[in-house]
């Protein structure tokens, strides 16, 4: 008879670089929610900043922790759309207040409705290339506003669906309560 095959679980002391890995972007996305949550936005960019920085992976990390807030602002726009009572609208707006066309959008911003629209409909390959690309080619205080962006609309989702009943993770609860 063959012995049963173990699987180590984390409470069994097992370590996993990935689960590592996942809970230091957790970690720094959480810091910048609670500093973009208390008006403190240039200290939520710096600490992102940090985290990246201090990484080996920093391109990598950087790119993840974007896609960490864009994923989770997706469950939450699904949340919306099929739990909620009203559909969610994604629309552009200019510094006047008029929306405009994607296409019309600054490149940032273009960029992030690209990625939050990927990641909806379940194309996070699509996802990664759009923020890829940002990382490559898009000068600093580009890459500073679609961070911005990101942690913005996963603050304003996460209180829509607060406020509905739908769920949220629990990490981004607690780092806004």
């Amino acid at each position: 008879m063959d012995a049963p095959i173990r699987v180590g679980l984390m409470e069994d002391g097992a370590v996993d670089p990935h689960s590592e890995r996942q809970r230091r972007l957790i970690a720094a996305a959480s810091r910048a929610l609670a500093a973009m949550h208390a008006g403190e936005d240039e200290g939520a960019l710096d600490g992102v900043a940090d985290a990246v920085r201090s990484s080996p992976h920093s391109h990598t990390d950087a790119r993840e922790l974007m896609l960490l807030l864009f994923r989770e602002c997706s469950t939450m726009v699904s949340a919306l759309g099929s739990g909620g009572t009203t559909p969610v609208r994604m629309q552009v707006y200019d510094d006047e207040g008029q929306e405009v066309p994607i296409d019309e959008a600054d490149p940032p911003v273009r960029t992030a409705v690209r990625t939050l629209l990927a990641e909806v409909h379940g194309d996070t390959d699509a996802a990664r290339a759009h923020i890829e690309i940002a990382l490559t080619n898009a000068a600093p205080d580009e890459m500073a506003t679609l961070m911005v962006q990101a942690l913005r609309w996963t603050i304003r989702l996460s209180a829509e669906c607060i406020n509905r009943g739908l769920p949220v993770a629990d990490w981004i609860t607690d780092a806004l309560s």
